[in-house]
């Protein structure tokens, strides 16, 4: 065993056996402390802990290594996910913790006495959550296998079973106070690397100014700023400019923003978050705090994706573009290449069996006559897979050991934290919803907490199994799943608070069309189930509707939610009178929890 992998067992062995023992010491009792911790939690540690829920795989994983490929467009994850959280703090948190309710579908079914919308809720809460927990399960799999030094598949099936053990264990209030801890360990993790790979490239300690510094090679001011280098680097080699670089057209960044912006309004797993804290007031300061957290993170994400690029290419092109030694040879591959390689997420080919690596845009026309009198016959970076760079990033950048260790740690937390909140979503909907609240009103607390755990195991297996075939990288697996919430929850819990006149039947024709056209054309273009070799209908770019690509067509979901809702409820019998007052009540910013009013008004 060498000194890293010393470092990494010790490091996410000490984290692990916190994190175990947290959710020991915090296990819960009581069908409350299982579904919202006894709502006793304090909004500065629930603004932790939310943060933490929030900063997944996704963000922690995936994200940058989007930005390192996708330059200036791959700011829609920035934008969409932060400008998420303000509407979540202004338009929904602190009415739906007025309202009183231990889940999302609890709320939506007494706002809309109905039963049936209910169970439409707990049906869009459960595809939306499950296709969330694959991209989880994703990052579980890479930094796993990472760690291990193992395939991505038993990455992933060892991730599955420390998952199980730990969420299963806890619910609520054990996933909170060892949500906080992971809080702790990720953002270190994540902010350490960022500033020694400042300091390396720009001189600069806080990566967010390093970002728009000047180069630095080997301690020697290169007179360009970092992003002209990149920039240069990249289109040497047939890249697209990095700073100009987007995701597709102007509508299609737009929508993609949007979708993501209103999906993380509508996530299930985090709007129960705000049910922790003992008072309405409570919710908004908690979401406040939670920002406050969150974006320490994502104003480092760009610097990280950006570094990590230029990293990545200066490893690989040594030397001038074209010239006969400009190009690392094989033999001579850094440790950390040859670690990844047996991941199966990173894979070489030697296609003009130079015994060098050429790792260049081969889809750019433009460049292809160049290629050739380079004697180039094709990128031989064939997998490179995304999710892999901020894991890679310090090992690319030569940084010490233990900060290696560090985020293989860092990473392992987003991952579980996440997804433990995930699972908890599914299991509440299912336990709590369905059975207690539809099926078997009269079952006993003890069995509601047994349905709810077996649910959770249930939901680990079937993410876990998707997992191996994922439709894409961790951030764009869980963008599908903000579109499903966006196009679904969102409206639902949007028209429940701020219209009166909505019904329960515009409601249910509202979710089921939203979500049915959102799905619709994501399978149509990733396959059903995300199984690949199921699309249907050509799924192919050419065929997407107005250039709108699958994970940004929740916002489309929406927009189709909002209008049949709003037409079926004008066309069919208004709410009766106690709903409306209740809803009007719901929206006076004061009281705490199920205010009495509220509870007489649901039992009328």
């Amino acid at each position: 065993m060498d000194n890293l992998s010393i470092w990494t067992y010790a490091v996410v062995g000490a984290t692990f056996a916190l994190y175990i023992g947290i959710a020991i010491w915090a296990r819960a009792a009581s069908t409350s402390e299982f579904y919202v911790a006894g709502k006793g939690i304090h909004p500065v540690a629930n603004g932790m802990a939310t943060a933490a829920d929030w900063m997944s795989a996704a963000s922690f994983i995936s994200m940058a290594g989007m930005i390192a490929f996708n330059g200036y467009g791959a700011s829609v994850f920035l934008m969409g996910w932060t400008g998420g959280y303000v509407l979540l703090a202004l338009l929904l948190a602190p009415y739906l913790r007025k309202f009183g309710k231990f889940t999302v579908p609890e709320f939506i079914g007494d706002r809309y006495y109905s039963q049936a919308a209910r169970i439409v809720a707990v049906v869009c809460l459960i595809l939306a959550s499950v296709t969330y927990v694959i991209g989880q399960m994703k990052g579980i799999g890479v930094a796993f296998s990472r760690f291990l030094e193992t395939s991505y598949d038993m990455g992933l099936y060892i991730g599955m079973g420390i998952v199980f053990v730990y969420a299963v264990l806890g619910g609520m209030k054990g996933i909170t106070y060892t949500q906080i801890a992971q809080y702790c360990v990720l953002i270190i993790a994540y902010t350490i690397p960022a500033i020694f790979i400042s300091l390396n490239l720009t001189g600069n300690p806080l990566p967010q100014l390093g970002l728009g510094s000047e180069y630095v090679r080997d301690g020697v001011a290169s007179g360009i700023s970092l992003l002209a280098k990149l920039d240069q680097v990249v289109t040497e080699l047939g890249f697209k400019e990095y700073t100009t670089q987007t995701m597709g057209s102007t509508l299609n960044m737009f929508a993609y923003t949007l979708s993501l912006m209103i999906g993380t309004a509508g996530l299930p797993h985090v709007i129960i978050r705000f049910f922790t804290v003992p008072k309405v007031a409570d919710a908004r300061i908690s979401a406040g705090w939670a920002l406050v957290f969150i974006a320490i993170l994502y104003t480092t994400a760009p610097a990280v994706g950006a570094m990590a690029r230029l990293n990545l290419m200066d490893t690989i092109q040594v030397g001038p573009v074209g010239s006969e030694t400009g190009n690392l040879l094989y033999e001579d591959r850094p440790d950390w290449f040859k670690k990844w390689e047996t991941t199966g997420l990173l894979e070489f080919e030697d296609l003009n069996e130079d015994g060098r690596i050429q790792y260049y845009n081969d889809k750019n026309a433009d460049f292809a006559d160049t290629a050739k009198d380079y004697g180039w016959e094709g990128n031989e970076m064939v997998t490179v897979d995304i999710d892999i760079m901020v894991l890679a990033n310090p090992e690319i950048a030569g940084l010490p050991n233990w900060v290696i260790a560090l985020v293989v740690a860092g990473g392992l937390a987003a991952a579980l934290s996440t997804a433990a909140g995930l699972l908890l979503a599914i299991s509440s909907a299912i336990s709590h919803d369905l059975l207690k609240g539809v099926f078997k009103p009269d079952i006993s607390e003890k069995a509601e907490l047994n349905a709810s755990r077996v649910a959770m195991a249930g939901a680990i297996v079937v993410a876990g199994l998707l997992g191996l075939n994922p439709p894409g990288f961790a951030a764009a697996t869980v963008a599908i799943a903000f579109g499903l919430a966006a196009s679904s929850i969102f409206p639902a819990l949007m028209l429940g608070i701020f219209d009166k006149r909505m019904n329960n039947t515009g409601a249910i024709w509202g979710m089921v069309a939203g979500i049915t056209v959102t799905m619709l054309y994501v399978f149509q273009h990733e396959g059903i189930l995300f199984i690949p070799g199921t699309e249907f209908m050509m799924g192919m770019k050419e065929n997407w509707f107005f250039g709108i690509s699958p994970n940004a067509f929740g916002a489309v979901g929406a927009i189709v939610n909002f209008a049949v809702a709003l037409i079926v409820s004008r066309l069919t019998v208004a709410p009766p009178e106690h709903i409306q007052t209740l809803v009007e009540d719901v929206r006076v910013p004061r009281g705490a929890g199920a205010a009495p009013h509220i509870s007489a008004a649901l039992d009328h």
